[in-house]
């Protein structure tokens, strides 16, 4: 097999185990890796996401015995699965000794085709898991202009709300979301670069970095006024490089809201 140069030895050590214990299983046709193992990008601090391929008629079964089968594999202290990301297929476990988180998504075979990003075949039965990466090109979910603009204005007005409310660390957390679905995926796009949330971003955009530290706010009202309303620069002069439909009533009433709502 031909390791990225960045994969560290402590996970190709783990990655070895888990690869030898798998392909035991006869109901298991491939294994592939995505993330920074494909991109040739891992450190460690890295995760393994692996992407387990299964026969079709033993998926249901594999799927009632996942936690038996991870936990057959040396160094597994803990694990839990992936609903909180919508992923119910997913389980993330931690290995010791050096802590290395591993993600395990277990799909049916013809449903590993649908992916994200680039995987990497580690392991395979007679070509199956490559032959079915074959039949669809992965592809990145995009931010879609038109989707964020019928959204933002109201997503300000619910900012506000919590603003003027005086529930400080729930406008915090929306800040977030605002920077994490609408203004970070949006300036890397705008940049050719995969929009994947702000991973990574300081690096990737480090000038957008530095005006998206604006959007960062304590919990206290003023701070998170002038926090709101760099987002909302941030995203007008976003919204400037994209054909979209403006709703130019709901921006007025909404950028008017917000600074009558939160006035002293």
């Amino acid at each position: 097999m031909n390791y990225p140069k960045t994969l560290p030895e402590t996970h190709k050590q783990l990655l070895d185990k888990i690869i030898t214990t798998l392909k035991k299983d006869q109901r298991i046709l491939g294994i592939g890796a995505s993330g920074s193992y494909a991109s040739d990008a891992m450190d460690k601090y890295s995760d393994l996401d692996l992407v387990i391929a299964v026969n079709p008629a033993d998926f249901d079964d594999i799927m009632t015995e996942r936690f038996t089968i991870i936990n057959s594999i040396e160094g597994k202290i803990a694990a839990f699965t992936g609903e909180h990301v919508g992923e119910p297929r997913l389980v993330i476990a931690l290995y010791a000794p050096h802590a290395i988180h591993v993600d395990y998504k277990f799909v049916s075979l013809p449903d590993a085709a649908t992916r994200v990003d680039d995987t990497k075949v580690l392991w395979e039965k007679d070509q199956l898991l490559t032959d079915t990466f074959k039949t669809k090109k992965h592809q990145y979910p995009c931010p879609e202009p038109q989707w964020i603009e019928d959204r933002f204005w109201i997503w300000i007005h619910y900012a506000a709300t919590k603003i003027a409310r005086g529930e400080y660390f729930e406008a915090l957390e929306f800040l977030s979301f605002l920077r994490n679905v609408a203004l970070s995926p949006l300036a890397l796009q705008q940049a050719g670069l995969t929009p994947s949330g702000v991973r990574k971003i300081e690096t990737r955009l480090p000038e957008f970095s530095k005006e998206l530290e604006l959007t960062v706010a304590k919990p206290e009202k003023e701070s998170l006024i002038v926090a709101t309303n760099k987002c909302i620069e941030l995203y007008l002069e976003l919204r400037e490089n994209e054909q979209v439909e403006r709703n130019i009533k709901a921006q007025e009433m909404c950028v008017t809201y917000l600074k009558q709502e939160t006035q002293a």
